[in-house]
C-alpha cells in the first residue's frame, strides 16, 4: 500500500505534508482501510507501545500491546495538528 504523505524535513519532526489530492468519503468521513498489510512502525525511543502506519494517504495509530484493537485513523491535517500540539505541550498531563 502507498501513501501520498510523507515527512517535511523543513517543518520539524513528525509534520506531514500531502502530495497530490487528498480524497475522503462523500461525507466528508474517513473511508474503511485494510490495515492487514501496514508496516506498523515504532518509536525508537521507549518500549514501542503506540505504533504508527501510513496507509493509503491516512495515518493510523495503534497499541502495540494489543495489536488486535482498533486503531485510530487520522487525515494529514489531524496528524500535523496532533504533533504540533504535542510539541507544544497541549497534552502534557503536569
Amino acid at each position: 500500500m502507498t501513501s501520498d504523505a510523507f515527512f517535511d524535513e523543513s517543518a520539524g519532526a513528525g509534520v506531514l505534508t500531502q502530495r497530490g489530492p487528498f480524497e475522503s468519503g462523500v461525507d466528508g468521513s474517513k473511508p474503511p482501510l485494510d490495515l492487514s498489510g501496514a508496516e506498523w512502525l515504532s518509536s525508537s525511543q521507549g518500549v514501542g507501545d503506540v505504533q504508527i502506519a501510513f496507509v493509503d494517504g491516512f495515518i493510523a495509530m495503534r497499541d502495540g500491546r494489543s495489536p488486535e484493537g482498533p486503531s485510530l485513523i487520522f487525515t494529514p491535517a489531524e496528524w500535523n495538528a496532533f504533533v504540533l500540539g504535542a510539541r507544544d505541550g497541549e497534552f502534557d498531563l503536569t
